[in-house]
């Protein structure tokens, strides 16, 4: 564990500058620990995250993206010859659920991605799974939270369903998280409300896959009444066993969880306490424009978080103090998620955002979507490429899928899905220089995407 007054965080110090000062955009902050308003805040468990590579040392894809920087998404490697899908896949099918309002929803969420998981047999020996399941050498779970308020959990190599559903009865637009140190939990936050109640967030044992804790349905500290959705996908900070969750009703949650695992015995438990809430409001939030709260899956790196919200602004927050370090104008509601990159040891943001018609144009209008490179040490733009979008109400156009960073020999490139151009119906899929932002390449697409690609 970090000591809270350890000086661990001097490799990254961001500050703004004129353009970045949070009160350009940001009306007050406010903190709750453990339901109490504080005037001043100091962290009692230090956050000092490094660099995405070490966030897990699992077999598997533990968050959206893969890490705190949001640039992974894959793990072990493949030997491509044709360079052409095999025929040889399984396919799964899902259901829908009917939410209060009359809405139905099917399919996976647009920001939600598998997570997967390489289980120790010493682990699964204590799991519910089917006898074939823990009795197997080695077994890759795939774990899929979809709209029809069910969890699968599948086996990575022939579909095969590894224990039973388990239902939940919430829509599930987003990955959920597991847990970096291989403790078999899962994070998930719910994206619609349903019969059942309020959205709201789950931690589940998935030993026996009983729920261990829920919060955010409901919560009095929220600015955004009763909306309580969880898209994005929660970060653990393992060091200082602390769950990171930014939720869409406008509030940033950190919990300590106090877990207790025995893996020889089988046993897990949570008992959480510090609830730390932090709240903000927008200048340019109303009820029906420039929203509060965070859908994307939010940054880290050190001891600040990265993210963006529905009411056009990047944020870089403090985590150990609470206080915005910068603020940048990203224009519009942002839903794919932020990407960290050290480039010669220094931080970089790419980002993009949407369009919401009536907020900067109007509905039947374009609106000019820009893809972002920006310095994460002061939120000061580098280079922005723009594309011009349609849009339709409640299908917004522009980036709403995750943008991808190259690899190995294709380092020097971003990848961007950008929906809703040139016409409402399609879409491109561009590669761009992510030294200047100039387009390498771009395919357009016969549909418009919203879809997070993946290197």
């Amino acid at each position: 564990m970090v000591a809270a007054d350890d000086d661990a965080l001097d490799g990254f110090a961001p500050y703004a500058v004129d353009t970045t000062q949070p009160s350009n955009f940001i009306e007050f902050t406010e903190v709750s620990v453990n339901g109490k308003t504080v005037d001043k805040y100091k962290a009692k468990y230090n956050i000092d995250f490094g660099i995405g590579a070490d966030y897990t040392a699992v077999e598997g894809i533990v968050t959206f993206r893969g890490n705190n920087f949001r640039d992974g998404g894959s793990y072990g490697k493949a030997q491509i010859s044709d360079e052409l899908f095999s025929d040889n896949y399984w396919t799964v099918p899902t259901g829908s659920l009917q939410a209060p309002n009359g809405s139905v929803w099917t399919g996976s969420g647009w920001v939600g991605q598998p997570l997967v998981m390489t289980w120790p047999k010493k682990v699964r020996e204590h799991m519910n799974m089917y006898s074939w399941a823990k009795e197997a050498q080695t077994l890759t779970e795939v774990i899929y939270a979809t709209m029809d308020g069910n969890v699968y959990f599948l086996d990575l190599q022939s579909g095969q369903k590894t224990r039973d559903d388990l239902y939940l009865g919430y829509s599930f637009k987003g990955s959920g998280a597991l847990d970096p140190r291989g403790y078999p939990i899962l994070y998930l936050g719910a994206g619609y409300d349903s019969a059942m109640g309020g959205a709201h967030a789950f931690i589940i044992n998935l030993l026996d896959c009983t729920v261990m804790y829920e919060f955010g349905q409901g919560d009095s500290f929220s600015l955004r009444g009763t909306l309580s959705f969880f898209d994005g996908s929660p970060l653990v900070d393992a060091e200082t066993d602390q769950l990171i969750y930014p939720g869409e009703n406008g509030i940033l949650y950190i919990i300590r969880l106090n877990t207790d695992y025995d893996e020889k015995r089988g046993t897990l438990s949570i008992k959480p306490d510090n609830v730390v809430r932090w709240r903000y409001n927008g200048l340019r939030t109303t009820q029906n424009s420039f929203w509060l709260g965070m859908e994307d899956s939010a940054v880290i790196w050190r001891g600040h978080i990265i993210m963006s919200d529905n009411g056009g602004n990047l944020m870089c927050l403090d985590l150990n103090t609470l206080h915005l370090d910068w603020v940048q104008d990203v224009l519009d509601d942002t839903n794919c998620s932020p990407v960290l990159e050290l480039e010669d040891g220094h931080p970089y943001v790419y980002t993009s955002t949407s369009f919401h018609g009536g907020w900067r144009a109007p509905m039947d209008g374009t609106a000019d979507i820009p893809i972002w490179k920006i310095d994460a040490v002061t939120g000061e733009i580098v280079w922005q490429k723009d594309y011009t979008c349609h849009t339709e109400d409640g299908i917004s156009g522009g980036t709403q899928g995750t943008l991808a960073l190259g690899k190995n020999d294709l380092s020097n490139l971003i990848f961007v899905p950008i929906s809703r151009t040139p016409s409402a119906s399609a879409g491109i899929l561009a590669a761009l220089d992510k030294n200047t932002g100039e387009v390498v390449w771009e395919k357009q697409t016969q549909m418009y995407g919203w879809s997070s690609p993946v290197i």
